[in-house]
């Protein structure tokens, strides 16, 4: 049967074609982007092979350099002569690599772009090292010696490489141990007793505000602040005795070039040979450093160690603000569902709703700071922490004010999502209800809200999507470039909400374009993306799960 082009496009099927290349395109652009930033990112973990690189530089000296290559680009002709360097006379472009050098400070930058036409000799060798350390980026040379106390104890050239190699790493081992223990005492038990005087300082201001004269309560105070005093002289003492032991160690290393450099093991987090390493040592390399990366603190600007405290402030606010979104929507969804009265006010207040989805999130964040921040936080200060003022401890930008927000910025999407879920339960549900005694209350608690429920976890989802990605009102609310702690801890009250926090997103912001070192921060800048996909998408599955859960369970009632 011949059909004509004009009943063709009648029937629809063109559109229904089009439709699907559409989604069919997008889902494509949304992989190819995923798996761009997947490479880009974990790719950054995996060890390099680090190459000696000899080379002619425009004045036409010979030059070496050892590092890594970082990335590979396309130079115009035209570029490059007006550079000073000399052209085939046959090529357009010129391919250029960038080497991650390390070295910072010995050379004051550890990248370097090289001409691959300027390039006489470029070879692997197996006795070449790479130390990352905890301040100056990478290190790439060669091994030279061991030392303790000052004095060298094992030599490459009277012990052989793999000698020393083996004693470096047993140093280093011990080194790292004890750098946990000061870490621990520092941020563990010294960070509670500092708290703890806090605590106590607060106590006593607080009750001279009051006009308390009486001398044994803050006998009492000054009794506990001794004893807390005392056991920080006794870590204080400990502590010197560790850092002390942590400088006993040093290596000796030199650069490609014959620099000798001498530094303390306490500063290296890590020390390994990319050339001489198998595939199934790499994997084990790669490993570790994915687990730094997701476990750690950040250090060097944060373009270096891990993001563990972004990922906890970005899940902690996502929870609370979840906590805070869904009964102040749901309630004001169930009230202009099933309480008021539809008229026109109503459907101005749907209007008012509807136009706040749409709202730019810098409002919301000038709102937050100007609202919650200065006006309730700084009344909070007053009214029940005189004795920290003029210090704030509300009335600053922190966890509980990102999340409160968020949950206004969010709050339209989830009373549309339910007056939806609500809307859908047949009225022969609440006929029933009613028709066998119980009460319109009773009938919304146990008989609609369950049955909507589904549709109330999907607004949850769009908030959580939503909120998860947010930056720019963060940025006035609470999220820093560093936070000194998390706000989940060990002292009371456990949950820090009046602290600030790290964020993946402005993590992102913050290394993609406020870093010093654009070209170190830019693997994690899509490693960063990467992982706040997968925590936003994460906390979406969960979501999805409990509503498909609920939506099996109260299938049967809708029919």
């Amino acid at each position: 049967m011949n059909v004509s082009v004009k009943d063709w496009f009648k029937s629809g099927s063109p559109w229904v074609w089009l439709n699907a290349g559409a989604v069919s395109l997008c889902v494509i652009m949304v992989i190819g982007l995923l798996g761009l930033i997947a490479v880009r990112g974990l790719g950054h973990f995996w060890p390099s092979t680090i190459y000696v690189t000899e080379y002619e530089n425009r004045a036409g000296e010979h030059t070496v350099l050892l590092g890594e290559i970082a990335d590979t680009t396309m130079v115009s002709a035209v570029q490059v002569t007006s550079a000073g360097y000399d052209v085939p006379d046959n090529m357009e472009y010129i391919p250029r690599q960038l080497l991650k050098v390390g070295n910072r400070d010995v050379y004051g930058q550890d990248f370097q772009w090289v001409l691959e036409t300027s390039i006489s000799k470029q070879e692997v060798r197996e006795d070449l090292i790479v130390l990352e350390r905890r301040e100056w980026g990478n290190f790439y040379g060669e091994l030279v010696a061991v030392k303790e106390q000052g004095s060298e104890v094992f030599t490459t050239g009277k012990d052989g490489f793999d000698a020393t190699w083996d004693e470096l790493q047993q140093r280093i081992e011990r080194a790292l141990q004890l750098h946990d223990e000061i870490h621990d005492i520092e941020t563990g038990v010294i960070g509670s007793i500092n708290y703890g005087l806090e605590r106590l300082r607060l106590k006593e201001r607080g009750l001279e505000l009051q006009g308390v004269t009486d001398p044994i309560q803050f006998q009492a105070l000054a009794e506990e602040r001794a004893e807390l005093n005392a056991e920080y002289d006794v870590l204080k003492e400990q502590l010197g005795g560790l850092y002390q032991q942590a400088q006993r160690d040093q290596v000796v290393v030199k650069t490609i070039d014959g620099k000798t450099v001498e530094m303390a093991l306490s500063k290296v987090v890590l020390a390994y040979a990319p050339n001489n390493l198998n595939v199934f040592q790499k994997m084990s390399h790669y490993v570790g450093k994915l687990g730094e990366f997701l476990l750690d603190d950040p250090r060097e600007a944060n373009t270096e160690g891990g993001i563990y405290p972004a990922i906890f402030g970005t899940v902690m606010m996502v929870l609370l603000m979840s906590i805070m979104v869904t009964p102040f929507g749901v309630v004001a969804a169930v009230y202009l569902r099933e309480y008021a009265k539809q008229g026109p006010v109503t459907r101005i207040i749907r209007i008012a709703v509807n136009n706040l989805a749409g709202v730019p999130s810098i409002v919301y964040g000038v709102f937050g700071l100007g609202f919650f921040i200065y006006f309730l936080g700084g009344s909070i200060d007053q009214l029940f922490y005189p004795e920290a003022l003029p210090a704030p401890t509300f009335g600053t930008p922190g966890l509980l004010w990102a999340s409160l927000t968020l949950a206004i910025l969010t709050v339209p999407v989830v009373i549309v999502a339910t007056e939806e879920g609500l809307s859908r339960i047949p009225r022969a549900v609440r006929e029933g209800s009613l028709a066998l005694g119980a009460t319109k209350f009773e009938t919304l608690w146990k008989v609609v809200l369950p049955m909507s429920s589904p549709a109330i976890m999907t607004g949850v989802i769009l908030a959580i999507a939503r909120a998860a990605g947010e930056v720019a009102p963060l940025m006035l609310v609470g999220v820093v470039k560093l936070a000194p702690s998390l706000p989940l801890d060990g002292n009371y009250p456990f949950l820090h909400l009046d602290r600030k926090f790290m964020h993946l997103g402005f993590h992102i912001y913050d290394v993609g374009f406020q870093s010093p070192n654009v070209e170190a921060a830019r693997p994690l800048v899509y490693a960063t993306a990467l992982l706040l996909v997968v925590v936003i998408a994460t906390l979406n599955l969960a979501a999805v799960a409990i509503r498909n859960s609920l939506r099996e369970k109260y299938k049967s009632l809708e029919h």
